[in-house]
């Protein structure tokens, strides 16, 4: 995994004005908590926790703030304004050496599936996973190879197994699959019959004639 380094303030207020204003500076409201640490407010660049936010990857983050060793942490909550989706606070989940974490880690599907070849279509319907692992063990995303995969086969959850994680999703959630397409010859015919012998609606607008 991908290992981030952060400069980070602390936040001696945590008022919504104080917040409202550190936004407009380009900063980004966050709390870092940790079940080994009392929870620590603070502010991030803006600038320095975007790309880490709208990515598909799973990053580890080491945050500097004054007053503290360095704290290792991931993103476990982000939070947008509705309007503009920009970033308005972060949850910081604290990390320890030697201790295992839950986590959702995105799906990554590699490779053309043969079913695909054989007039189906590649259905990916599961795209993240939960996770528990090391922090060390965290995969930036899980590749999941579907090039064997044939027309009315899938690849479950049980079908996975890695040596440093373990994947704790039901074992009978599908994951990807190939099915046969649809088909709506017969809908679009019936549509276009009954459209032909449907009789026009006549809609009359204006004055009527006036009698003699």
């Amino acid at each position: 995994m991908e290992k981030v380094i952060i400069e980070a303030q602390k936040r001696n207020k945590i008022d919504k004005a104080s917040r409202s204003a550190l936004r407009k500076e380009g900063k980004v409201p966050a709390i870092f908590y940790s079940k080994h640490h009392e929870p620590i407010p603070v502010q991030v660049s803006e600038r320095a926790i975007h790309p880490l936010v709208f990515t598909s990857k799973t990053h580890l983050i080491t945050l500097n703030v004054e007053g503290h060793d360095e704290l290792d942490c991931i993103i476990k909550d982000v939070q947008f304004d509705p309007t503009t989706e920009k970033i308005v606070h972060i949850d910081l989940l604290g990390l320890k050496k030697g201790e295992k974490i839950e986590i959702e880690v995105p799906v990554q599907l590699i490779g053309s599936a043969i079913g695909i070849k054989e007039g189906g279509i590649l259905q990916h319907t599961l795209h993240k996973v939960q996770i528990s692992c090391l922090p060390v063990d965290i995969p930036e995303h899980l590749e999941i190879d579907v090039t064997n995969l044939k027309l009315g086969q899938a690849i479950h959850i049980s079908d996975l197994s890695y040596d440093n994680l373990t994947i704790l999703n039901n074992p009978e959630s599908i994951i990807a699959s190939v099915t046969h397409p649809k088909v709506e010859k017969e809908a679009t015919a019936a549509d276009g019959t009954a459209a032909a012998t449907a009789e026009p609606e006549v809609i009359t607008k204006g004055k009527t004639e006036k009698e003699d």
